[in-house]
């Protein structure tokens, strides 16, 4: 990969995540140009008005500094999603997005959750743990990057701390859950382009090696057979 292509696929690695954000910049600058308050449609646990928030929840948020909290995280474990991960990518973050407000929704306490702490913490704890389970040594170190900077969101999933700060921990411990059985789901699955295309390209290369004749220097199935009539044996006695 020439680096012209991995700046554009790092550029590419954003775009999600960008438009993600610049939604939740909106909901909120809509909040406060109209005096409005969106927080009806956050997620009210077991309730069928609180159904709209399993999706929508995400995208709003109780004030600016909160929206600001969740921003920055949001795009740089979005866009190292999208960049590390890019066949497993769209699906996780569906997945996330859902799981994580109807596991919040099923079992949160009542009240109403906003915010997309929830999804920060699924995306936090897949690149944490996925690393680690596929044993890749790029993989590792990003895994132990994401440990460096955002190993401190432990703290939220204990509820005596969230909920004295006023915070779903409830959220949180949905995001945690979902991004652990993520990471142990795809393991198996290709989490880089170019995994397979090196494999085959390895795996052929072992295979036109077995496969050549070492006296003619052609491919077995290419040497001709000799002809029977034709065929002289010759014998050399040596002392």
């Amino acid at each position: 990969m020439t680096n012209q292509d991995d700046k554009k696929l790092l550029l590419g690695s954003t775009i999600v995540p960008t438009i993600l954000v610049v939604l939740m910049w909106l909901v909120k600058m809509t909040e406060e140009v109209f005096h409005l308050d969106f927080s009806f449609l956050g997620i009210k646990p077991l309730s069928a008005e609180g159904i709209p928030g399993i999706f929508l929840f995400h995208f709003i948020h109780g004030d600016w500094e909160h929206l600001f909290a969740n921003t920055i995280p949001l795009l740089v474990l979005g866009s190292a999603l999208y960049y590390f991960y890019r066949p497993l990518a769209n699906k996780i973050l569906l997945i996330l997005i859902f799981s994580t407000g109807l596991l919040t929704w099923c079992g949160a306490r009542s009240g109403t959750h906003i915010g997309a702490s929830g999804l920060v913490y699924g995306l936090t704890f897949f690149l944490m743990l996925s690393g680690f389970i596929r044993r890749n040594k790029r993989l590792i170190i990003i895994s132990l990057i994401v440990v460096f900077l955002y190993g401190s969101l432990v703290w939220g999933l204990y509820p005596q701390y969230a909920i004295a700060n006023n915070i779903s921990w409830e959220g949180h411990l949905s995001g945690f859950v979902m991004g652990i059985v993520l990471a142990f789901f795809y393991k198996g699955e290709v989490w880089y382009e170019d995994e397979n295309e090196n494999r085959d390209e390895n795996e052929d290369d072992d295979e036109n090696e077995d496969d050549i004749d070492p006296v003619t220097q052609r491919p077995y199935w290419d040497v001709p057979e000799p002809d029977k009539d034709d065929l002289t044996v010759r014998y050399r006695f040596r002392r």
